[in-house]
């Protein structure tokens, strides 16, 4: 089992940032991809951003050239720095982690999420 522990959500006036953190404790393989989702109130959860351990990462069209996704594998974290928040950021953020067991078995857990909340 992996636990995920996410920090840094809060409440930002539009155009203010953010900075998220997520670290992974317990059963970790190095070969992972970690990330965050977020959901905003009535609608699904939707990928934000991810980062494989090789350092590859991929981000939301909505969110690119705002948000950064970085990490630290010794330290089995990520984190998201979001600039220029809108309103429309508002929701809660997830982060995931993804882990290969075997040849073909993908495994994700959650963290429970931090709420990120941006008045206009």
């Amino acid at each position: 089992q992996v636990q995920l522990v996410e920090s840094g959500g809060g409440l930002v006036q539009a155009g203010g940032s953010l900075r998220l953190s997520c670290t992974a404790s317990g059963d970790t393989f190095a070969i992972n991809t970690m990330g965050w989702y977020r959901q905003a109130p009535g609608n699904q959860r939707e990928k934000v951003a991810s980062m494989t351990n090789t350092g590859s990462t991929t981000y939301a069209n909505s969110v690119k050239g705002r948000f950064t996704i970085s990490g630290d594998n010794a330290k089995r974290t990520v984190y998201l720095q979001m600039n220029s928040l809108q309103p429309e950021d508002t929701g809660v953020y997830y982060c995931y982690r993804e882990q290969l067991y075997g040849s073909n078995r993908n495994v994700a857990y959650w963290g429970k999420g931090t709420l990120v909340t941006v008045s206009s």
